[in-house]
Parts: structure tokens; sequence; C-alpha cells
């Protein structure tokens, strides 16, 4: 378990550079959608929530975190570099030959658990560990991370209705709820409105957090993490996409776009003399 005398908010702020960082040399990744989920993996990695172990990262006692929003998590490369799991060199070879750093995260990357690039899967993925864990009689906990838009499939709703009947209380959903998905807001085409009531409604226990609250984020899962009452368990993340970057945030088609190179090294000045 990493320290929780991080100083969350001071990290989650070094995150938000180190992945405009990444993008800038990286265009090709996906940096709105990366932008929205920092605070969240910062709660997770670095407030004491998940059990892991950087230096072994299949250690059998470790928790599991299953990022489902695989091409949204560019901000986990520099927070698993940062804890150990890879070389930080290897940041300067995102998408490029001979790194092991792509546009979309796989597991050869230490840290990632699965394969994310189609979206959907992750919750069932994770129901099913945390189903494994739970009868062979292990503690461990299984967190996954998804996106929003990725709720419009259906399989989630299938692996929410399994996690209920099984009593998946091991079982914890995070939903980055940036309200945009890939070519629109989601009030446009599905919307989420209510989102904690119809989980509620599935058997689940449910609460809705700021996103960009660190400390409120991990506050959460901290206590959500701690209830065995047989039920499993989601966190609703209110957050914005493309959070900090004029022209990007809350932009309806900010998950295609990419920011020009001249605005990133702007706002990376700007940070660094802050």
């Amino acid at each position: 378990m990493i320290s929780n005398s991080v100083n969350l908010r001071d990290k989650a702020n070094w995150v938000w550079r180190e992945t405009l960082s990444v993008h800038r040399r990286a265009p090709e990744t996906r940096i709105a959608s990366s932008l929205s989920s920092i605070e969240i993996f910062v709660a997770l990695y670095y407030g004491g929530v998940l059990i892991i172990e950087p230096t072994n990262p299949r250690w059998d006692g470790r928790d599991r975190c299953v990022i489902s929003k695989g091409h949204g998590s560019i901000c986990m490369y520099p927070i698993l570099a940062d804890l150990g799991f890879f070389p930080a060199a290897e940041l300067d070879r995102v998408c490029k030959a001979g790194g092991i750093l792509g546009g979309i995260p796989d597991p050869i990357i230490p840290g990632y658990e699965t394969v994310n690039g189609s979206l959907g899967h992750g919750l069932g993925v994770g129901a099913g560990m945390a189903l494994g864990l739970k009868r062979g009689g292990s503690n461990q906990s299984v967190f996954v991370v998804c996106g929003d838009g990725e709720l419009h499939e259906g399989a989630n709703w299938e692996a929410i209705m399994f996690a209920s009947q099984h009593e998946l209380d091991n079982l914890h959903l995070i939903v980055d709820n940036n309200s945009i998905a890939m070519l629109g807001f989601t009030d446009d085409i599905v919307s989420h409105a209510g989102l904690v009531k119809r989980l509620e409604a599935f058997g689940w226990q449910c609460v809705e957090v700021d996103g960009h609250d660190v400390l409120a984020v991990q506050e959460q899962l901290l206590s959500l993490k701690a209830i065995n009452s047989g039920r499993p368990k989601a966190l609703v993340a209110r957050t914005l996409k493309g959070r900090g970057v004029p022209g990007l945030e809350n932009e309806a088609l900010s998950h295609i776009m990419a920011p020009k190179a001249e605005l990133l090294d702007e706002l990376l000045k700007a940070s660094d003399e802050r």
C-alpha cells in the first residue's frame, strides 16, 4: 500500500503536467479522456486505496485495478513510472519503436491487468476476477475504472446484474462521468442522468462525488472499500473531459481533438512558473 502521506493535490497537478508532456511528445494519444480521470487514479494509487507491489506487479496479494477506458488512461504512464513499475525513461518512448507504452495500453505494461482496446468489457472481466477471488477465499479487492460513454455498451449491464446476484462486495466500479462520449454529449445520445439511482436499483451501493476533488475521491473510495455488505459498490465521479486545456475542456468533440503543440508549450510553461 502506498503511503497516504503524499500531498494528493500536488501529485494530481504533477500528473496533469506530465500527461500534457507525454501527449506533446506523442500526439496520437487521447489527451482529453486522460485529463478527466487524473484525480481518480491519483486517489487509487497514492491515496492508500490499492494494495499493490510495484516491484512485483503480478503479486498474488495485490488488489486488481482494471482500466476499462484504456485509451483515456495515458495519465497512468507517469504514475506507474513514478511508483517504480517501469523506468521513467519509457515516458520518452511513448508510441515509439522499442517502447512498451502505446496509444492504447495493454498488459505488456507492468501495472496494467488487461487488454483495453475495445470498450465495454472491463467490468465483466472485473466481475469475473472478483468472483474468482471471493470463491478462492482471498480478501483482495477489484476496482474497475470505466468511462461514462462505454456504459452505453450492454455488456456492462450484464456484469452489473451478475455482480449483484453473486454478492460481489469486493468489486468496485468507478465511473469517470465526464458527460461526453466519442462524438458528443451523452445527454444527446443516452443520458446518464440518475445513474446513481439506476445502479442502486440493480442492487449496488453507490455514491457520487466531485471527481476533481482528489481528497473527496480518496475518502469515498476508502469508505466503500471498508464496507462488506454483500453488495457491489460504485463511485460515480463527476469530471470534465479535457480539464484545464482551453478549447478542449468540456468540448463535445474533444475525444478526437488534439491541442496544438504551441498551446501545450504555453500551458506547460505557465504550470512550471506557478
